[in-house]
């Protein structure tokens, strides 16, 4: 199957499109300049937290999750600092590729967001992408978050409602093994794993998981936009 035969992407956002573990490093160095912790000891304390059975939605859980971590790692823990975490989100950076590429892949394809961040959340990250997207969805509207097979359910009454497309014609692209890729080999729908930590050890801020094989497999945004264009 061409990847040009696909109607619509759906696209996981944070960490496939946003640079979310920049975007947490940039907070970290701003508030604690001289703190002696190392980027991996970070990742793996929010993993951690972002695990807990008081988690609450993406990204207010955030404020939770700083000042679960931070007495441990000798961070400042106060309110306005866990808060500010959170808002943070509003300045977390595109991957160098993402607008690009998805100015190219808007031209053969209907673009469609599956985030479990909130909707407040994505209309930051929208913007901050060039606001490609025909069809926005947060967890706020699927009231789930990934790797809950209800929120793919839900995404795909949502392109047939509006554009008759099924589900074959749906290609599901995200970074995450835990959050997407596994769920959606499961659900039976085509997946493109874009693997932003190629040439990095371990998953960084992602839940680690198990390894799902994917239909299609890119370190990059842009290598599935050439792709695509060179007809594969």
């Amino acid at each position: 199957m061409s990847l040009k035969d696909f109607k619509v992407l759906t696209f996981d956002v944070v960490g496939t499109l946003i640079d979310f573990e920049q975007g947490f490093l940039d907070y970290l160095h701003a508030v604690a300049p001289d703190a002696k912790v190392t980027e991996e000891d970070f990742f793996a304390a929010y993993r951690k937290a972002r695990k807990s059975e008081d988690t609450t939605w993406y990204p207010d859980d955030l404020e939770r999750c700083w000042k679960a971590i931070a007495p441990g790692l000798g961070l400042p823990s106060d309110d306005a600092i866990a808060r500010g975490f959170r808002d943070s989100v509003e300045r977390w950076p595109a991957f160098p590729d993402s607008v690009e590429a998805l100015q190219r892949l808007r031209k053969h394809f209907k673009l469609v967001t599956m985030t479990n961040a909130q909707s407040w959340a994505l209309k930051h990250f929208a913007k901050t992408l060039g606001d490609p997207f025909d069809l926005e969805l947060s967890c706020d509207d699927a009231l789930c978050e990934k790797p809950d097979p209800r929120y793919f359910a839900y995404a795909r009454g949502r392109y047939e409602g509006a554009w008759g497309y099924r589900q074959a014609d749906n290609l599901h692209v995200a970074q995450s093994q835990y959050h997407d890729i596994g769920i959606s080999m499961q659900l039976g729908i085509k997946t493109c794993w874009i693997e932003r930590r190629h040439a990095q050890k371990g998953s960084g801020a992602t839940i680690e998981s198990g390894y799902t094989t994917p239909d299609y497999h890119f370190h990059s945004l842009a290598e599935l936009a050439d792709a695509v264009e060179a007809g594969k």
